[in-house]
């Protein structure tokens, strides 16, 4: 669907209606136009897609400072709107890029029946480009808006579909048309809409990022949490920017507004808070938004509204964060723009011979050693509720009983496994799916005008095991891997990616096997494990004897083969697997990655 035939009829410029918007402390006449069905509804509703379409275009034709574009069409055809505000209209990516400001987006809806984000950044926007009460929020910013992310499902709306949350009255599906949960699918990106956002994401570059929800769990004060990733998976200019500037600015700033943030945690007993609460980690997985952000050399702020909450209360605190985020951002913008600056500078020394390249974390655990910092828990008092149906009973918090709770909040992790990048990875021209995957992820690929041969590190596989049931539309794998160096052929048209651009960590969760969203693991590389050649017993056995009888260390190796598996013993077929799986006529390819870790320069190769 073109967005541009969604423009609604409005006389412009006549204020047609009025409210009072005092729950975003903006006061005064405001055409009907731009105001919400949640506020006409005194936020029991939430608007459709069609309402937030027809909204921000009515912004875009009252204010010069907007723009909206398409970023593409759902699978069930949709537009998907992308806001663009600025003050000197600058409307591009290298437009935004040249004015020297903090490029800063705002994600609503990849869940979206936890919707509050938009509804937030709707006000937002008004308030910026039409009353002009936080115009000042883009004296240093670039302000992008996706009003939903997750179209389709958001129109997928119905009474039921959260049955944990508290309004709005309707709200928007968890996973997209074709069953995709976005949220999972940052790295192998099969959704439709997830390769829209890519293509946005990497041509903008926007120096920091919210991705807006409401989260599920235990009943307790908070009305906001929140975390971006500032663990040892994030780039360290990055997570000192976190920790020392945005978590506690956020921490102190939404308190005085009357909120109750924390960060975003985990209990380690949900009916025992006195035990402690951890935050920051839960196992490294760039499928996941802040994790994204953290390879790509961004803080992308996770927002998690509490789903028990009035629907009102967690748009105002949506708000109220990404109000006092861009406050700081404009206050020292500076502080950001260098920190994604040196992260990205620090990605693209990977190939240089005269830079030692770090360790990239494949995987973190929480720090045996962290001894938590203490804190207060906000909690209520609870009383167990007997169920016939569970068969015992279940937790009941009384809203009327708050308790303070002395306890702990652990936020250390370490890297339990890790890889040396290498300078570049060589692909061969057949991985298609791969190689556009690399593209789609904003990095740099050049092919082989001609063959090579190079000496790389290959990883071979051992003990491959599939799930038994799929998980966001695949079944993942799990696997052992040994690496050797050795010469491969490449050739003309592979594909040859150097990491000497500021993705490069990206590469390296994409391609390094052992990464934990890696595209091996969700299974772009299937085939290689499947064995497409067969022998017949009357050919293979003749070959199998003669070798038996002039190859005494073969034959060495095939007694203890025997003892190492006495349950194959008696079966003809294994016995002459054994034989096939090390003669000629055995597949070099099978268990083998195609992709080599390549050491050398990119100029050894005619690009």
């Amino acid at each position: 669907m073109n967005l541009r035939y969604l423009r609604p009829r409005i006389a412009s410029g006549i204020l047609t209606a009025a409210l009072a918007l005092t729950s975003t402390g903006c006061a005064g006449p405001i055409a009907s136009d731009f105001v919400l069905t949640a506020e006409r509804t005194d936020f029991v509703r939430t608007g459709d897609y069609t309402e937030a379409v027809a909204f921000v275009r009515a912004v875009e034709r009252a204010s010069p400072w907007v723009r909206v574009v398409s970023m593409g069409t759902t699978p069930e055809g949709r537009g998907m709107p992308l806001v663009i505000v600025s003050c000197e209209r600058a409307f591009t990516p290298a437009q935004a890029a040249a004015t020297g400001k903090a490029i800063v987006l705002i994600n609503n809806g990849i869940h979206s029946g936890e919707i509050e984000g938009k509804d937030a950044s709707l006000q937002l926007l008004r308030e910026i480009a039409i009353t002009q009460t936080h115009a000042s929020l883009l004296d240093h910013v670039i302000l992008l808006i996706v009003p939903i992310f997750s179209i389709d499902a958001h129109e997928r709306s119905s009474h039921y579909n959260r049955i944990n949350q508290n309004g709005p009255e309707e709200m928007g599906w968890r996973c997209t048309a074709q069953g995709y949960n976005l949220n999972r699918d940052f790295i192998k990106a099969d959704a439709m809409e997830m390769q829209h956002w890519l293509r946005m994401y990497h041509a903008w570059r926007p120096h920091f990022w919210f991705d807006t929800h409401t989260t599920d769990g235990a009943d307790w004060q908070y009305d906001v949490t929140f975390v971006a990733a500032f663990g040892p998976e994030a780039p360290e200019p990055i997570t000192n920017w976190v920790k020392g500037k945005l978590h506690p600015h956020l921490l102190r700033t939404l308190a005085e507004d009357g909120h109750c943030p924390q960060l975003f945690f985990d209990m380690r007993d949900r009916l025992d808070p006195s035990k402690g609460i951890t935050s920051g980690f839960g196992g490294f997985a760039p499928r996941f938004s802040t994790m994204y952000g953290a390879i790509t050399n961004r803080p992308s702020l996770l927002v998690e509204t509490h789903m028990l909450k009035p629907y009102g209360t967690r748009v105002r605190a949506t708000h109220q964060l990404i109000v006092r985020s861009l406050e700081l951002i404009n206050a020292e913008p500076a502080k950001l723009i260098d920190a994604v600056r040196e992260a990205d500078d620090e990605a693209s020394r990977f190939a240089d011979p005269r830079f030692i390249s770090p360790p990239v974390p494949l995987a973190t655990v929480a720090d045996d050693k962290d001894e938590g910092e203490p804190i207060t828990f906000k909690g209520f008092a609870h009383a167990m509720q007997s169920s016939e149906a569970a068969g015992g009973s279940y937790p009941k918090w009384d809203q009327s009983q708050p308790i303070d709770i002395p306890t702990k909040i652990f936020t250390k992790a370490v890297v339990s496994e890790s890889v040396r990048p290498p300078r570049g990875y060589l692909i061969p021209p057949q991985w298609t799916d791969v190689i556009e995957r690399l593209e789609l992820h904003g990095l740099r690929v050049k092919r082989l005008k001609q063959p090579v041969v190079a000496q790389v590190e290959i990883y071979r596989f051992a003990d491959v095991h599939w799930s038994e049931r799929p998980f966001e539309g695949r079944h993942m794998l799990t696997f052992k891997t040994t690496k050797s160096s050795e010469k491969r052929r490449y050739p003309a048209g592979s594909a040859v990616v150097m990491l000497d651009q500021p993705m490069s960590r990206v590469a390296v969760q994409l391609l390094e096997p052992d990464a934990p969203d890696s595209l091996v693991r969700w299974g772009f590389f299937d085939t290689i494990f499947e064995q497409k050649e067969y022998f017949e017993d009357y050919c293979m056995a003749p070959i199998a004897d003669a070798k038996l009888q002039s190859d005494e260390s073969l034959r060495g190796e095939f007694e203890a083969w025997l003892n190492e598996n006495p349950d194959r013993a008696n079966n003809a077929r294994a016995r002459l697997q054994f034989f096939y799986q090390r003669s000629p006529y055995w597949d070099e390819n099978k268990d083998v990655y195609p992709i080599g870790r390549y050491f050398g320069l990119p100029d050894d190769f005619q690009l």
